[in-house]
């Protein structure tokens, strides 16, 4: 069994294949009345079977990167499953916490502003100021989550850690954390953006081998790029929410998604979605 959490990667050429997923939403098993079976909701299926198709396609995958909000509901059993399922890949992955990993909302089938967020301690298994050392890249895990707030934060002792690393090492980079730090021009999506990204890319804007930014919280596929840095928005594994919208919408045409980003050792880095096959 592979050691959890991965922390120094060596692939056989020199190129990282590092798979995304982000937004797996599980919740626990839901009962069948009849006949008292359990069934599993659509989320945990699309979890499950973007892993499978993934990792059938023709790459190689090196390290698989969870960026937060793994649960619907914080309870023990859930994270239990999902990193059994992950452990079963034998393959060196991560996880960070998103909003949903620190708070629980009551009351959830009432509008958003009525309902309570009520924090909670995350999973000790989700990472916070993680180092993932490659042979060409150094990845760098942070946790944006702030509990019982669905907006999150890089704080400043966050922005000084990673400063630390990228002046200790001049690897090029990449920066995980669940929330997202460029506007995705959607007001309702952008209200809930990570705090304090000013002085985020103020001060790592010093580092030209800073080079990706890797997050979740969008529920949705966007490239932007700023201070030379390409900055990715990756879509669900469950439900997704429709681009550029002002309002809150789902996107019901959308399937759920996954990134790969092929890491090359000139700093060069190709990345794509993919969606679930019907």
């Amino acid at each position: 069994m592979i050691s959890y959490p991965a922390r120094k990667i060596s692939t056989p050429n020199d190129q990282l294949n590092v798979l995304q997923i982000t937004d797996l939403h599980l919740s626990t098993l839901k009962v069948n009345a009849d006949d008292g079976s359990e069934s599993k909701p659509s989320c945990q299926h699309s979890f499950e079977a973007i892993l499978k198709q993934a990792l059938s396609e023709n790459i190689r995958c090196d390290l698989i990167l969870v960026t937060g909000d793994l649960v619907n509901e914080v309870k023990p059993a859930i994270y239990n499953h999902i990193f059994k399922v992950l452990q079963a890949t034998n393959i060196p992955f991560a996880c960070i916490a998103g909003n949903h990993d620190v708070t629980d909302e009551t009351n959830s089938e009432l509008p958003f502003f009525q309902r309570e967020l009520i924090p909670q301690l995350a999973d000790s298994r989700l990472l916070s100021r993680h180092v993932i050392d490659t042979d060409y890249w150094q990845l760098l895990l942070i946790d944006s989550a702030v509990p019982g707030k669905v907006a999150g934060e890089v704080t400043a002792v966050d922005i000084d850690w990673l400063c630390t690393q990228l002046s200790a090492c001049n690897k090029p980079a990449l920066i995980a954390l669940h929330h997202h730090v460029l506007p995705m021009d959607s007001d309702w999506i952008d209200a809930h953006i990570a705090d304090n990204t000013d002085s985020f890319w103020q001060r790592t804007a010093a580092f030209s081998h800073l080079r990706v930014i890797i997050s979740g919280h969008t529920h949705q596929e966007q490239v932007r790029h700023h201070h030379g840095v390409t900055v990715y928005s990756t879509p669900s594994t469950c439900y997704q929410f429709k681009p550029y919208e002002d309002e809150f919408t789902y996107d019901n045409n959308a399937r759920p998604g996954y990134r790969w980003l092929q890491l090359a050792n000139n700093g060069q880095v190709a990345s794509w979605v993919k969606r679930l096959d019907t």
